[in-house]
């Protein structure tokens, strides 16, 4: 049988690769029991909501919601919507802006008193004072629309106070990306080092730094030259967090046929782990790509100071894990692969996207384009 129990309430299926966990909430107005079931691919993560659940740790509101606070309502909101129903990550940096930013400025003010001026005063003050750029507080402004857009519907408020207020501007994020000179020194340089493979995975697949560091053998087929982006492999506060990747369009197979040297290096990171595993009683295979000198998965923050060491070191141009990935999306662009493509291959969710993250790359194409047109037109 697939799915075996591991506890009461909490069962793990080896094929899906996924843990069962059964909220029991008894019976419902009809005497039908109501028992609701929710998966992780996260064993912790798993266990973290069960005993959350079973302790009574969720969010209860007072009888009174008159007197509700919006500290209030946001705990209930975390821990009844959110917890049961996001990732840890999504959950653990929404609990991050609660705690350190939200109710601190606001949380005390009564949910039906809570003006627009309120709200944003609150942002004026974050982006003045608390050191905080308008693309941060953009979050806390979707955070606050979502939480009071639910108090809307449950008829809690009237309407949703931050429906009549400015959303601070987004601002594209300036994106650092190499050259082909430079990804080809950093090549050479990495040569022979642990940090090759992830370099190379973020380079010619584009992959974010969570899917390197949750690829396993089982998602790479050596026999259809092609890799399986499933699981990621990222942290929340201390704790390091295995979910699905960000979007339904994030999870994907990447064809590796014509990348000789990636396959090659797979191939040999694949064999000296297995000639560790039989000389080594110590070393564990653990089935992951990017793993330690004992066989355990490296931990995603090593990895990024590893590679910003390295990068130092070397005396080479800054750039971040995330910068190879971004590397990938401007070589692709100046092949004049069409964006679509570019965005299905990064893993996002539509070509608007791709757009708006990469505008500056994709604005050197629309600068190539004009100064064609223009010695066109010069040259009569």
């Amino acid at each position: 049988m697939a799915r075996k129990a591991i506890r009461k309430n909490l069962a793990y299926d080896d094929q899906k690769q996924l843990y069962y966990v059964c909220f029991n909430y008894g019976t419902d107005a009809e005497g039908h029991r109501d028992r609701r079931m929710r998966t992780f691919t996260d064993l912790a993560e798993a266990e973290l909501a069960l005993e959350q659940f079973q302790s009574g740790k969720v969010g209860r509101l007072p009888c009174d919601s008159s007197r509700l606070r919006l500290s209030e309502w946001l705990e209930y909101w975390l821990e009844e919507v959110i917890a049961p129903n996001r990732a840890y990550t999504t959950y653990y940096c929404y609990r991050s802006m609660i705690k350190k930013h939200i109710n601190p400025a606001i949380g005390r003010i009564r949910l039906r008193q809570l003006e627009p001026w309120h709200i944003q005063r609150y942002y004026a003050e974050k982006m003045r004072e608390g050191g905080l750029d308008s693309n941060s507080v953009h979050k806390h402004h979707i955070l606050l629309h979502t939480a009071l857009h639910l108090a809307f519907r449950q008829r809690i408020l009237r309407e949703n106070p931050v429906e009549r207020v400015e959303a601070p501007r987004e601002h594209p994020t300036r994106q650092f990306y190499y050259t082909p000179e430079q990804l080809r020194q950093l090549f050479r340089a990495v040569e022979g080092e642990w940090l090759e493979v992830v370099v190379k995975l973020g380079a010619y697949l584009g992959l974010r730094r969570g899917e390197i560091c949750g690829l396993r053998w089982s998602d790479v087929d050596f026999d259809h030259y092609v890799i399986r982006i499933r699981i990621s492999r990222t942290t929340a506060g201390n704790r390091v967090v295995e979910k699905t990747p960000k979007t339904a369009n994030s999870i994907r197979t990447l064809g590796i046929a014509g990348l000789d040297d990636l396959t090659r290096l797979l191939h040999a990171i694949r064999a000296r782990q297995l000639e560790l595993a039989a000389e080594q009683p110590e070393y564990q295979d653990s089935g992951y790509v990017l793993t330690d000198e004992t066989g355990l998965p490296r931990h995603p923050n090593q990895v990024t100071k590893a590679f910003h060491l390295f990068v130092q070191s070397h005396h080479l141009p800054d750039i971040t894990v995330h910068g190879l990935r971004h590397t990938f999306a401007s070589l692709a662009n100046s092949a004049r692969i069409p964006l679509v493509d570019i965005g299905k291959a990064l893993g996002h969710k539509d070509v608007s996207i791709t757009g708006r993250v990469y505008t500056h790359i994709f604005d050197q194409t629309h600068q190539e384009v004009l100064n064609t047109v223009a010695a066109r037109i010069i040259a009569g």
